[in-house]
């Protein structure tokens, strides 16, 4: 009796696990390929960092070499046309001033004897005509040397203010080299950095806006004043000016400042993959990742055409958007994803 009550619960057992269900296998964890939607894609518009600096700028040096002796200016200081801003030690110039003013001297004082003799007829005309050359090359020579004597002295050329002193009080500094840096004026330019690939988009861009990191909620329209024709050798960029006829006061030099250019559609307008896109209805979707979750979605988008291997995408996407490029008809909706 025992077995057979024992036998028919093994039989009821197995009667509700043959009626239960499966349990449905984990979808698998896909790694997929990515793609970061541009905010100039979207916006029609290309954002470059800057800084703000004066249109016309001076790089002030002496035309000799010598041991600076005196700086007479820091940062910011206002000067004017004539102003000594420093002063090299001048003894050896003024030295070789005063030997070529002594051979000034003999040289005028022979060409005198000489014309005294040659109205005698003690002397022909070609002995007094080097004499006189003589004479014309010792005062050339001491005019260099009273101009060399001068250039001792570092005057500012135009009114301006300050904005770099690259020479101390002490130092031996090379002809031509930079001692201090003047801006001219109350003109300002925003001085940029633009990419290879940005240059044309840059060069016919509709206009340009510029902020300011430091004013917040004010903006300046900006003009492309000058596009350098050739790359910097070490950043590969092209230096691009944009000049600010309304810049007041408040936009200083050397403030952060990022300029927006804004460019036709045609030449932001988004392109991705034919791989990214997923057709569902006749309707062109994405996968679209939250990076919070990584599971996807599908997202419809509106699309104008095919170029080449992408297709370009009039709407549906913003900017920040993780899209799936690789992958895509494999993946499910709410599926987890791995990224690369």
């Amino acid at each position: 009796m025992r077995h057979r009550i024992l036998a028919a619960a093994l039989l009821a057992a197995l009667a509700v696990a043959g009626c239960s269900k499966p349990e449905a296998p984990a979808q698998p964890l896909r790694t997929v390929r990515v793609m970061k939607i541009d905010a100039a894609a979207v916006s029609g518009s290309l954002t470059f960092p800057g800084e703000v600096r004066a249109r016309y700028e001076s790089r002030l040096g002496f035309r000799l070499g010598g041991k600076l002796i005196e700086r007479r200016v820091d940062v910011g200081a206002s000067v004017k046309r004539g102003q000594v801003l420093a002063r090299l030690d001048a003894q050896d110039a003024a030295l070789n001033a005063a030997q070529a003013e002594a051979n000034r001297a003999f040289a005028e004082a022979e060409a005198k004897r000489y014309r005294d003799l040659r109205a005698q007829n003690f002397v022909s005309q070609a002995v007094l005509d080097a004499k006189e050359t003589a004479l014309r090359t010792a005062n050339a020579q001491a005019g260099m040397a009273r101009n060399q004597a001068a250039y001792a002295t570092l005057v500012a050329d135009r009114d301006g203010v300050v904005t770099s002193v690259e020479a101390e009080a002490g130092q031996v500094v090379s002809a031509g080299q930079t001692v201090v840096r003047v801006a001219e004026g109350n003109e300002k330019d925003i001085v940029i950095a633009v990419p290879e690939g940005d240059v044309e988009k840059v060069r016919v861009a509709e206009g340009f806006t510029v902020l300011l990191s430091s004013l917040p909620g004010r903006s300046w329209a900006g003009r492309l004043r000058e596009l350098s024709p050739s790359a910097d050798p070490a950043t590969r960029t092209f230096t691009a000016r944009i000049s600010v006829a309304g810049a007041d006061d408040s936009v200083r030099l050397g403030m952060s400042a990022s300029v927006q250019a804004k460019v036709s559609s045609a030449d932001t307008a988004l392109r991705l993959p034919l791989s990214a896109f997923f057709t569902r209805n006749d309707q062109p979707n994405v996968w679209v990742v939250d990076p919070a979750t990584q599971t996807v979605s599908l997202k419809p988008v509106v699309t104008d055409g095919i170029s080449g291997n992408e297709m370009r995408v009039k709407s549906g996407l913003a900017a920040g958007m993780l899209v799936v490029t690789a992958g895509a008809n494999l993946l499910e909706p709410g599926q987890k994803v791995r990224l690369p």
